[in-house]
């Protein structure tokens, strides 16, 4: 819903709640579409109040979260919990779940019934799917039942096994052409944006400017119709992951580093608590 008049062309603090069709106009009027990752209440909250689009409760808290390799190991359950304390936090970006490695490849059965337990026990405004031609059947069958879905193409990393690398995808001609021919296919499934991970800027802005649905870019260049990032890569709160695409706007692990050594020299020394702390 928006306060605003539907012809404006661009998005302010006055909508009350980005929705999909806000996300389609931005893509038309050209203003760019703002992604972060959020994996609980505290942050969404921060997140949202700056002013952020997209929040994505991705399955990379896998990683920074519960310190996994990969992202194979986190459940359902799992990223439902995750999702529900960001639901809490943001008040007007549209959040998106991914659905996690096992509960979608394969069966488009049990893709629409992790989807409806995301939405239902989350409240989340529409999920995530890695894959193209091969979970076209799933994406229609979760959007016919009225639930957004967000793809992923390029760089997926529930298949890192399958890729043995997380080098840059697509490449070569015939990878490339396959994305493209995915990417088309995931619009004519009904997806309302798809993810664009660690592919050539070439290939990005191409197969941007080949649909009408937007695309989010993460290592992908400058002319998809948005960016996402891993909040914590962005705030520096992970140590020693500095991928080219990586801009760390801040450095909290060094500044929460230093604040935590500060605590535990004043405990140790008796100046914390001091008399104006106490009762």
């Amino acid at each position: 819903m928006r306060v605003q008049n539907d012809s404006a062309m661009s998005v302010n603090k006055e909508v009350k709640r980005i929705t999909t069709h806000i996300l389609q106009e931005m893509k038309h009027s050209g203003e760019k579409i703002a992604m972060l990752t959020a994996y609980d209440y505290s942050m969404a909250t921060i997140l949202d109040d700056a002013g952020v689009d997209v929040l994505l409760v991705g399955d990379s808290a896998s990683n920074v979260m519960a310190g996994h390799e990969t992202t194979l190991p986190i459940t359902l359950d799992q990223m439902i919990y995750h999702a529900q304390g960001v639901v809490r936090g943001a008040k007007r970006a549209f959040v998106v779940v991914d659905l996690p490695f096992g509960s979608y490849q394969g069966n488009s059965k049990e893709a629409l019934n992790s989807a409806i337990r995301i939405m239902k026990e989350s409240g989340a405004h529409g999920v995530k799917l890695e894959g193209g031609t091969e979970i076209a059947e799933s994406v229609v069958r979760i959007i016919t039942a009225g639930i957004p879905v967000m793809g992923h193409l390029g760089l997926t990393p529930q298949s890192i096994y399958k890729f043995g690398t997380y080098t840059v995808r697509a490449k070569g001609e015939e990878e490339a052409e396959k994305l493209k021919t995915d990417a088309l296919a995931l619009q004519e499934a009904g997806c309302f944006a798809i993810v664009l991970e660690k592919i050539p800027a070439k290939l990005a802005r191409e197969v941007s400017e080949s649909l009408h649905i937007p695309t989010i870019g993460i290592g992908a260049g400058t002319d998809c119709d948005g960016q996402v990032l891993v909040v914590n890569d962005m705030i520096g709160l992970t140590k020693g992951f500095k991928p080219r695409f990586l801009r760390q706007y801040l450095n909290l692990y060094e500044g929460i580093l230093e604040a935590t050594q500060s605590y535990i020299k004043d405990v140790k020394a008796k100046d914390f608590p001091n008399e104006k702390e106490q009762y």
